[in-house]
């Protein structure tokens, strides 16, 4: 296989004062991104006979189950509707995303309940939503995008109502009591109606995104309550990490919640924070950000093995989950790319340059015969520990992450003497 410009394998060093190695790096994204992932995920995972995406595939192509789930459905529509914006204005981009809008229009509900989590490769529902609203937020997140590339605004109306329809299920006092045993295991005790940094976190961005499209009052108002909440009630200040969940009332447990910071979403949302302090030229709140998500990779990297744990369960005993996960690795190379084109600060430029050669020496499958990448593995990064987990193309966290980083480093360039 013929290599990206740049070294094969590795990148000696990033610095992005220099316009070349900010091409070099540009050029890798843009390599990793159409001429690995994307020819992949076309011919093994997007459904071309019924819409939507079968992701329960190896890193060979070989498909293992045809289940489908809202998320990576909702999640593929943005990342289509993404490349046809802001990455070419290719047509068969534009009909992957078309596609799947249709499908996903099979797979609706007939009453106001939240899309099922889990349908058959034809669209019939297999397992329901469980009362969550993650599902109809990405769905949202997909169709306003949607709604940008296709210039047809009933789309973005409706993912501005699903939004708000999402919004008021997360403020009901019952809203997902279990909701604890999602980082804490089965023995997590019941938390009704709970304030969840992960809930917060993708309400802003869809928002975020929407308000760049268009001027609303009450998104306005959903993305200032968004960072009210993150920046001013989950930011705990004992030991300056956000906590991950809070009462209804954004009061902070006196339980073992206290303790719980989920740092791959503290990361992801503060780069959300950051985005949204750009779009309303907040200078104060972008450095605040920044230097919280510092802060947060600075506990979360593992000195011995490299990369971020994402889950540090009980802040006080230090007790963390030690597995590795792309995403997580992925949200520090967003921030840390948003921090350098904003500041240009030098922390910035130390952390990416870390983070992102933790990430090609530990995630890429390029060695084992494969295009793509391990989308989860070990603490030590072993091979191993990733082939016994179940058969899955991440299709989200990964091309968006390629995505803005090219966008980001596309900005760089233009604005580079």
């Amino acid at each position: 296989m013929e290599h990206p410009p740049g070294r094969a394998g590795r990148l000696s060093a990033v610095w992005f004062d220099d316009h070349d190695s900010i091409r070099r790096l540009r050029d890798r994204y843009h390599h990793d991104l159409f001429d690995r992932f994307l020819p992949f995920v076309d011919e093994f995972v997007v459904d071309h006979r019924e819409g939507g995406f079968l992701c329960h595939v190896d890193p060979s192509g070989r498909r293992v189950d045809e289940r489908k789930l809202t998320w990576f459905d909702a999640r593929g529509v943005w990342v289509y509707s993404f490349l046809h914006n802001h990455l070419g204005g290719r047509e068969e981009h534009l009909a992957v995303a078309r596609r799947t809008v249709g499908f996903l229009g099979r797979t609706k509900p007939a009453t106001d309940e939240p899309w099922p989590l889990e349908v058959t490769r034809d669209g019939v529902p297999l397992v329901a939503s469980g009362g969550a609203v993650y599902g109809d937020l990405f769905v949202a997140e997909g169709l306003a995008e949607f709604s940008k590339a296709t210039g047809d605004d009933r789309h973005w109306h409706t993912a501005k109502e699903l939004l708000l329809r999402s919004l008021r299920r997360y403020d009901a006092p019952d809203f997902q009591p279990a909701i604890g045993q999602t980082y804490l295991g089965p023995g997590a005790p019941p938390l009704p109606g709970a304030r969840v940094l992960g809930i917060w976190m993708v309400l802003l961005r869809v928002a975020t995104q929407m308000l760049q499209m268009r001027d609303d009052a009450e998104l306005e108002g959903v993305a200032a309550r968004c960072v009210e909440a993150i920046v001013g009630h989950h930011h705990n200040p004992r030991f300056d990490l956000l906590n991950e969940l809070l009462e209804h009332d954004l009061s902070r447990p006196d339980n073992e919640y206290e303790q719980l910071v989920y740092t791959g979403h503290g990361v992801e949302a503060l780069w959300m924070v950051m985005a949204e302090a750009t779009r309303l030229g907040d200078d104060g709140l972008f450095d605040t950000a920044a230097t919280w998500l510092r802060r947060h990779v600075e506990v979360a990297w593992d000195d011995v093995y490299g990369g971020l744990f994402r889950n540090l369960q009980h802040v006080d005993r230090n007790v963390w989950s030690t597995d590795k996960q792309l995403w997580v690795q992925e949200e520090v190379l967003i921030g840390a790319l948003l921090v350098i084109e904003r500041t240009g600060a030098g922390w910035a430029k130390e952390l990416f340059e870390r983070t992102y050669q933790y990430v090609q020496d530990t995630f890429p499958l390029h060695g084992h015969g494969s295009p793509t990448w391990r989308h989860a593995t070990d603490r030590q990064g072993s091979h191993e520990s990733f082939a016994a987990l179940p058969a899955r193309i991440e299709n989200y966290h990964h091309p968006r992450h390629l995505m803005l980083a090219i966008s980001c480093l596309d900005r760089m360039l233009e604005e580079a003497p």
